[in-house]
Formats: structure tokens, sequence, C-alpha cells
């Protein structure tokens, strides 16, 4: 694929001194190996970047936009706000977009281990991860008004909240170096250092300035201020998912996605490489690689996103009629939905989601069980749980094809 140079500010540097940190637990040599001065990044202004696409790229950038338009129109058409069965729906998404933007990061779990996180039912530290991911697209879909500086703390605070080893950085800009490169190489001898620290709160300042600008194509908008916000890396961790988890706050609100969670990031699962190798063009001035990413993600996006929908509600339908039979106003034909956007259950989960006792949701429980639309997972006589296959077989195969078509 021909990618089109699309110039912007390219990084100045700026000389700092560095020493390890714990000395003590590293060698003379090492210790030698990693003192010294590095380069940080300068991050350049954007909020005034006047913006010149090529006609060829602008005219990518407008298909992709239509398909991304498409298909949350589709899924509004589906899904309508009236449509009481279908409303989880964008519960699963945003949950399946959420475990895809980890995967970029190697964090991967299962969709089975996911929904028992959702419902505090494993001990698995990834699914626990991924979980704070869907905390932080729940908090970007639910912006209200202009994204400000606090939304995006927000975002990060939704993600790291629950993590034991970064709590305390939550929702909170890093007041220290970091790096991107091998395990140990400190930032002399780092891939790439983001600005210091004490240069963040204006680079930030001006990143918000230039999403609430209304004159540029979003597509562009959302790219170029991923971008943007990765080179900063204004936080101690999660930056790449809090950064994705933006792209989603920007699609909304500037009215290009409403309805529904289009799966973006597993677009960009699709060829890391090339949305890692982009990322670094925008560090050296060139905005078409990660524009491009972008509209390759929202073609993937458009794509899979409404093929995933259609094999879930295929998935609802088959439940409805393993249920023929039973009565529509009872409370096993209630749960249906509720099985798509959360498909594995405990009773507490059940008796909640139904506003009923125990006892009612444990025969309807018994009754979706009887029909095969459940199937008990723990084969313990008390602290149960159930899953729904069919949907958890739909979103596994949803990530595996992401995953593969990276490879």
């Amino acid at each position: 694929m021909t990618v089109i140079e699309v110039p912007v500010p390219s990084l100045d540097s700026e000389e700092l001194s560095w020493s390890p940190v714990n000395p003590d637990m590293l060698s003379r040599r090492e210790v030698q190996r990693q003192t010294g001065i590095y380069r940080a990044a300068l991050v350049p202004e954007i909020a005034g970047w006047e913006v010149h696409l090529p006609a060829e790229m602008h005219a990518d950038v407008d298909d992709a936009t239509g398909a991304l338009a498409r298909v949350d129109g589709f899924a509004a058409g589906k899904l309508g706000a009236g449509d009481r069965i279908g409303s989880p729906m964008p519960a699963i998404l945003l949950r399946t977009e959420s475990a895809s933007s980890s995967q970029i990061e190697q964090l991967t779990t299962s969709a089975l281990q996911l929904a028992l996180a959702a419902i505090d039912e494993t001990t698995k530290a990834n699914a626990t991860t991924v979980l704070g991911n869907v905390h932080a697209m729940e908090t970007a879909i639910g912006v209200s008004g202009e994204i400000s500086l606090q939304s995006i703390l927000d975002m990060h605070r939704a993600l790291l909240k629950s993590d034991r080893m970064m709590a305390s950085e939550a929702g909170r800009f890093r007041e220290q170096q970091v790096w991107i490169g091998p395990g140990g190489s400190g930032p002399l001898l780092a891939d790439f250092v983001p600005p210091a620290h004490r240069r963040i709160p204006p680079a930030m300042e001006d990143l918000v300035e230039f999403i609430a600008r209304e004159d540029l194509p979003v597509l562009v908008q959302a790219a170029v201020a991923h971008a943007q916000f990765e080179t900063i890396h204004p936080f101690a961790d999660g930056n790449g998912r809090t950064g994705r988890a933006l792209v989603h706050a920007i699609l909304k609100e500037k009215g290009l996605v409403t309805t529904s969670v289009v799966p973006i990031s597993a677009g960009l699962l699709t060829d890391i490489g090339a949305y890692f190798a982009a990322l670094g063009a925008f560090r050296s001035g060139d905005a078409g690689p990660i524009i491009a990413q972008f509209t390759r993600a929202a073609r993937f996006a458009s794509h899979a996103g409404r093929q995933l929908m259609d094999e879930l509600l295929t998935v609802l339908q088959e439940m409805k009629q393993a249920l023929a039979g039973v009565r529509r106003d009872s409370a096993s034909w209630t749960l249906l939905p509720t099985l798509i956007a959360q498909p594995v259950v405990n009773l507490s989960f059940v008796a909640a989601a139904l506003g009923t006792s125990q006892v009612t949701a444990l025969r309807a429980i018994d009754t979706l069980v009887d029909r095969g639309i459940l199937i008990e997972e723990t084969g313990r006589r008390r602290n149960r749980v159930w899953r729904q296959p069919g949907v958890l077989s739909v979103l596994d195969d949803f990530a595996d094809s992401a995953r593969r078509s990276g490879r």
C-alpha cells in the first residue's frame, strides 16, 4: 500500500541528565552505561495545524468515514433505543473493542474470562486488567460536552483504579521520566523518550484545543489526536489503552458514531507493526501513515462490526426459538438480551438484572438450562456460574480473526 505523506510539525528535543534510580541493584558497568545525557522529546503544538490532504487521501478518508456512519446507522436500525431486546448489544461491542485494544498491548484474555471478571468470578490477572480497559471505554463514550483534560484523566482513572500496582497513578499525569524501548535500557538507550513530565500539562492543553476544532475531517482528527497523545505519553502506564479510548470519545463527541462502539482497535490489531511504525512516522513529521492506518481500521471496523452484530443477533434469535412455548412475560424471556451483554452469570447477577428474588432468578436460570441456552460452568452445588456458549463462541471467533489477520 502506497502511503501519502501529510506533513505535521516534527519533534525537537532537549538534553537532560540521567542516573539509575536504584544503582545498588546494578553492576558498576551497568550504572555507567545508564548514566549520562539523554535527549527527551519536545512536542510541537498542533492546535493550529493547517491540514492539507492530497485528493487521493481525502477520498479514502471520506470513504472510511462514510463506512463508519453506515455501520452506526445499521446499529441504530437493528438496536434502536426503543428495542429492549437489542439494547445490550452496545455493551458487548464496547467490551469487544476494549479487549482488542488490550491485545495490542499483549494483554490477552478469553471472552469467558472477561465475562467472569465482570461478575467478580475470576482470579486471572489479565482478565481483571482488560476489565479496567472496559471501564475506561465506558468513561470515554460517557463524556458529555467537549473533551477536556479532566475527561481524559477520568478515562485513565477508570482504567487503572483497580490495578493494585498502578492505582496510585490512576488519573494523574506522570511525575517521572518514561521511555519506550527494551527492558532495562534506560532513557540513554531507549527507542523513544517522551517529554519531561513538566512539559505534559501545556502539551495536553494544546491537544485538547486541537480536539475542540470543528474544521477537520473527524477521522483525521481522531488519528492525529491519538498519535499526538501517544507522543506526549502523559501517564506512567496505560497510555496506549487510554489513547485508543480517547479515539472513541472523539468519534462520539463529533457525532460520527453515536449508537454503537465500532471495533477500531480490532482493525489496528490486524497490522500492529504498521500501526506502531505509523506512530513513529508521526514523531518524524509525517501524519500520512497514521491517517492511513485509521482509514484502514475504520473500513475493517465497518465490515467486522456489522458482521459481529449480525452473528450476535442470530444467537439471540436462536435463544428465542429455544424458549418456544415459555410465556413471553416470564423472567426467562426477560433475561435473554442480558445474556448478549453478559454471557456468563451467577445467581446474584441474574437476580439484580431481573430485579427479582433469588428464588425467581434461579427458576429462570433452570428454565434456560433445560432449554440448552445456559450451561452450568463450575460443577459446584454452591456459588454456581452459568455460561451462554453461543455468544462466547462468536466473541472468541471475532478476536481470533483479528489476531490471525495480524500475523
